[in-house]
Order: structure tokens, then sequence, then C-alpha cells
């Protein structure tokens, strides 16, 4: 079914296969990654990281080594019948096409996007939620005590990926190119500041987010929890565990979502999320542009 709105590019991404960064230190990744609850196995030839969450064993990130902190690549995932319309559309939006490179390989169309940064695009299966990520009630019933002391509740574990966060050395021209090369649609921006976009088959309000900067940059992951009290724990557990610096907890605006970063070892964040804005496929989100004080965060 097509889900295509006047004037706009024919085929879409429907969703976000993995990210693969480069970090000076497997051992001090694998340590982060796992106190914050994913499932981190360690893989050889090449040495890296694979991360699972708990709903699924769907490898949602890779971590290599490398000098210092960088996106590796991007791997977007497409619908079969899409995959060669999706390819004439990043040729006809100026995508340098990579065919050799350290991650590159015979799967799927691998390119530069406008900033520079190497995606990967290939046929997968739709990872976005089809509905909005259920809530985990924490409603308790009377004659029941609601809360355990912090040594009693165990960890938080994120259930899947929601979206991720790109700086951007131009987030107009971004913008233009996710939206006509691959398919995805605005949700909401802040001025020049920030701007968040999500995929036409149904998504999260964002999929993928911008944010200027002076170049092109990893900002963070962010993961679904089931509720805000395990957003407010997972941040709680990382800050017990040595890992103090970071923004939360609190409720953002655009995209509604409960939040929690905590900063990595390495200067960019992997947040805890929750009840986010959810955009059913067939649905025209109104898009707006709002002022940065009236669109970071609601507390």
């Amino acid at each position: 079914m097509s889900w295509n709105l006047p004037n706009e590019s024919r085929y879409g991404i429907h969703s976000v296969d993995h990210f693969a960064l480069e970090v000076p230190s497997l051992d001090e990744a694998e340590r982060f990654f796992s106190t914050f609850g994913l499932r981190v196995t360690r893989q050889q030839q090449p040495e890296h990281l694979e991360l699972r969450a708990s709903a699924s064993d769907h490898v949602w990130g890779k971590i290599f080594t490398g000098a210092s902190k960088r996106m590796a690549y991007l791997s977007l995932s497409c619908y079969a019948n899409e995959i060669d319309g999706l390819t004439q559309q990043l040729k006809l939006n100026g995508a340098q096409l990579v065919t050799d490179g350290t991650y590159v390989n015979g799967i799927g169309v691998w390119f530069l996007d406008n900033d520079g940064n190497l995606l990967q695009l290939k046929v997968g299966e739709k990872l976005t939620q089809n509905a909005p990520s259920p809530q985990k009630s924490t409603w308790r019933r009377a004659g029941r005590r609601g809360v355990l002391g912090r040594g009693e509740t165990g960890p938080v574990y994120p259930r899947h990926l929601s979206h991720l966060l790109m700086f951007s050395s131009n987030i107009n021209r971004s913008v233009e190119f996710y939206r006509d090369a691959l398919g995805l649609r605005l949700s909401d921006r802040s001025q020049d500041a920030v701007a968040f976009m999500h995929a036409r088959h149904g998504s999260d309000h964002h999929l993928i987010a911008f944010a200027q900067s002076h170049a092109k940059g990893w900002h963070h992951s962010s993961w679904d929890m089931a509720n805000l009290d395990e957003v407010g724990r997972g941040g709680e557990r990382m800050r017990l565990a040595g890992y103090t610096q970071g923004w939360g907890t609190g409720r953002h605006v655009l995209g509604s979502n409960y939040f929690h970063y905590v900063r990595d070892p390495w200067g960019s964040y992997s947040e805890y999320s929750a009840d986010i804005d959810y955009v059913p496929a067939g649905t025209v989100w109104p898009a707006g542009n709002y002022p940065p004080e009236d669109s970071l965060y609601l507390w």
C-alpha cells in the first residue's frame, strides 16, 4: 500500500536496522552498554561488540575499535519492492555510491549522505513499531508495597532501539536529503537547532533526528523502556555505576517522551525513553517549528 503525500518522493525506508560506532576501548564499551541494560556479545574477525535489547535477538548496534569515537556507518532497511526506486532517489539527490571500504560489504547499497556519513540501504524486516509501544502500568493495588530499596529493584532492560540523533553541519540540507532521497518525513523542528523525522510506513515521532553543529557527528541512541519508572531507575543505576553525567529525568515536548540521557565515556549519550508519540502509516503529522524555549523539555 502506498503512503505517499502529494509532491513527495515515491519511496521511503521503514527502519533503522542498526548503527555502528568506533570507540577507543571495547572493554570500556562493554561495561557501559552492559550496565545500561543491553545484551552485549563480543565477536571476532574483526573484533567488535554486538548490542541486543530484550524484545528480540536483533542486533541494534555494533561497536568497533577506533582512534576516537565516531559513527562508522548507519544501516537502513526498506521493502524489497522499493530498493530499486530508493537507489534511484539516492542518485537523483546527489548521494555518492560507495563500492569498497572498511565496512562496505556486498549487501545492499552503500553511499555517503550530504554530510559524508557512510550509510547502508538494504532489504530487511520492518523493525519500527506498527503501533505505539505498550506502556507497562506502574499502578499498584491496595495492600502491596509499591517501591522497594534500590538494592532490591534490579537492573532495567531496554526493549528496542527507538531512534538516534546525529550532528549535522547543515540541518536544512540534512532534512532535505533524508526527505527526498530516503523518504522520511519531517515531524517537528526547533528552528535551526534540531529537526525530527519519522518513517511514512509507521514509526515513532522520530526515527532519525539532526542537531545543528559545526560538523557531522554522533549524539545519541535512544532505547524504548516500559514506563517512566524504568527510565528513572535506569538513570539511577547508571549513576551508581559511576556514569554520573547526563540530563534527566524529564519529559520532552517534541515527541512527548520521558527521558534520561547518560553520557558515555566518549562524550556522546545513550537515552532511556518511554511513551514517545507515534505516527501511524497513512497519518499526516502536523509538523511544526517551535522556539527552543518551548521545544526541548516540559519538565
